[in-house]
């Protein structure tokens, strides 16, 4: 298992938990659920922020907030 942070640009991995409960709760609010797809769509100069796409819409997020999200291969 990985963090989102550090996963390639253009794969595939299924969110496996979220290790932070206030991140959490707003990004099950955004439909960023444990067993959903997530793709790494772009990474900023120095991959601070990065765009994901998950539930059908492209989100940024912080690398330090992307860091608390581990995830698995599809």
């Amino acid at each position: 298992m990985q963090k989102l942070s550090d996963i390639a640009i253009g794969k595939e991995y299924i969110i496996d938990s979220i290790n932070d409960d206030e991140l959490a709760q707003k990004l099950l609010e955004l439909g960023c659920t444990p067993g959903e797809k997530v793709v790494v769509e772009r990474k900023a100069p120095f991959n601070d922020p990065i765009a994901i796409v998950v539930s059908g819409f492209m989100l940024s997020l912080r690398k330090q907030d992307a860091s608390k999200i581990i995830v698995k291969k599809l």
